[in-house]
């Protein structure tokens, strides 16, 4: 019964991992992978508690049948040919497929999932929305509790962090589908005003200082675009702007609290609701963000990107960022 069900356990994983990878349904990582730990932690406990005892039995009991044997033949007169019962012992120790296959691995998948789900998360950056910061192929890490721990798929947290900063990087579900995660900056936070028009970027009445550092190629395009260094926190950034975009933000959604935003030619302006922050791509004409989809609420939050730890076509981009 037993091998019959890990079978169809197996099974079911596996598809669901297939159907992912073919885009037939959208997977869900997080509680993929509290679903395996889950079961395989079942697994696990009923191998310390039931599987491997009765196995340790029926070896033990073996090697008694054996002295008995042994034993009885002696008494008839018979000396017994010398047996290796080592061999059979091992085979009745030994763990079968379907638990080398779930509470062998339960150990494994208990650590990754302690360690993604309190701890760091690695993320791979998809488009060009954060360049010149991070590049197209990054292989970033996200500490996930600074800003607090939250329980794995509710997203409820367990204990308070620090607020995130103007400036920090962060990845966060995005609002319109949070099964996506999305990374942008924090621009602005609660109760501030932000503007950005003619991409010239406002807080609380004051425009933030940037200075032009030269031109940066991207490869994905094979274009160049103005780079810019800003100071919105205690650490300068660089961004980019495309002279050849316009400064009016066009198609901006329908978003909660979009009352708080004003549009026009020149851009938006927005009061930022509590509980909530506004977010920009460094890539400013290039970055489907906050101008477009409206506020990040606090509860959508993942945590803070802050290490490059490998981008497989330029190993150089190994390191910190900010």
């Amino acid at each position: 019964m037993m091998p019959t069900l890990t079978g169809i356990l197996l099974a079911a994983f596996g598809t669901y991992i297939a159907a992912w990878y073919t885009g037939n349904v959208e997977g869900n990582f997080a509680l993929l992978l509290f679903c395996a730990t889950v079961v395989t932690g079942v697994y696990w406990l009923a191998e310390q508690w039931y599987f491997a005892p009765h196995r340790r039995k029926a070896a033990l009991h073996f090697e008694q049948q054996a002295r008995l044997r042994r034993q009885e033949l002696q008494r008839l007169g018979v000396e017994p040919d010398p047996e290796d019962t080592a061999p059979a012992k091992a085979a009745l120790l030994a763990q079968p497929w379907w638990l080398d296959w779930t509470a062998g691995l339960f150990p494994v998948i208990a650590v990754v999932f302690l360690l993604r789900s309190f701890l760091f998360e690695p993320f791979k950056i998809p488009s060009g929305s954060m360049m010149p910061t991070l590049l197209i192929g990054d292989l970033i890490l996200v500490n996930k509790f600074e800003y607090g721990l939250r329980l794995p798929v509710l997203h409820t947290r367990l204990t308070m962090g620090a607020l995130p900063q103007r400036g920090d990087v962060i990845v966060f579900r995005y609002p319109p589908k949070p099964s996506l995660d999305y990374i942008k900056r924090v621009v602005g936070l609660p109760g501030d005003e932000v503007a950005y028009r003619n991409k010239t970027l406002t807080i609380n009445g004051s425009p933030i200082p940037s200075e032009q550092i030269g031109d940066f190629f991207d490869d994905s395009t094979m274009r160049y675009y103005h780079s810019f260094e800003e100071q919105l926190g205690a650490r300068p950034h660089k961004i980019l702007l495309d002279e050849r975009h316009p400064a009016w933000i066009a198609g901006p959604q329908e978003y909660e609290h979009r009352k708080h935003c004003r549009y026009s030619v020149e851009g938006v302006v927005c009061r930022i609701p509590a509980g909530h922050y506004f977010v920009l791509g460094d890539n400013r004409d290039n970055s489907l963000d906050s101008r477009y989809w409206g506020f990040v609420p606090e509860q959508n939050i993942v945590g803070r990107a802050f290490f490059v730890w490998m981008n497989f076509t330029n190993p150089q981009r190994i390191g910190s960022f900010h």
